[in-house]
């Protein structure tokens, strides 16, 4: 199913959303667009395919899980403000942190959670091995090797389960994952979903989502 780059298509998939997520959605790329000129906080390459690239990819932690209400999802690494911002946008009634050790990348995130009246969102410009708060599931978008991810992390994760699967990380990456988790798998249970299964569109045909829980 390919449609043009619009927040459309975020509809197709999310026939679910209220008006004000959608306005939030159509809005969201403008937003981008401006702070992009300013600040480079989105590959200039993806900005064509922006609700598919960006919006798309990070909602696809929503067709894996459905978090539940109150739930605490941390952001590591998370740049101009993915997954975490859409994420946010579709799970109002559960609270994020962004946490980015680039305070541009940062102020981005906060200007744009401003703008579009985003209340269950907080940036930080920190990083990550530094914060002591406990959360339920701590997400990403590849940002480093994942046996270097999971030590900053680990002890972030939260030992009380309110969701259907065990608390845990949430990773979004593409390529051969198999060496990588292979680094890891005495400490950690994984289960791989391609994305393709949830999105016709052959840029997710090498994405995945790996969850990984402590044994």
């Amino acid at each position: 199913m390919r449609q043009s780059d619009s927040a459309r298509i975020i509809q197709f998939y999310f026939p679910n959303l209220d008006q004000n997520q959608m306005q939030q959605f159509e809005i969201l790329k403008d937003l981008y667009l401006d702070w992009n000129s300013k600040i480079n906080v989105i590959s200039r390459k993806d900005t064509e395919n922006f609700y598919t690239r960006h919006v798309l990819h990070s909602l696809s932690i929503a067709k894996f899980i459905d978090f539940k209400k109150n739930t605490k999802i941390m952001d590591v690494g998370t740049g101009g403000g993915f997954p975490g911002i859409p994420l946010a946008i579709y799970f109002k009634n559960s609270s994020f942190t962004l946490v980015d050790s680039i305070g541009k990348k940062i102020k981005v995130v906060d200007q744009i959670v401003d703008e579009l009246k985003i209340k269950n969102v907080k940036p930080k410009t920190e990083r990550a091995e530094n914060i002591s708060e406990k959360f339920d599931f701590i997400v990403s978008r590849a940002v480093t090797q994942l046996e270097r991810f999971c030590p900053w992390v680990e002890q972030n994760i939260s030992k009380s389960n309110k969701n259907e699967i065990p608390n845990g990380i949430i990773y979004l990456k593409g390529g051969d994952l198999k060496e990588e988790i292979q680094k890891i798998t005495k400490k950690y249970n994984y289960r791989i979903e391609k994305i393709i299964n949830y999105f016709e569109d052959s840029f997710f045909e090498s994405k995945s989502i790996l969850y990984l829980h402590k044994k």
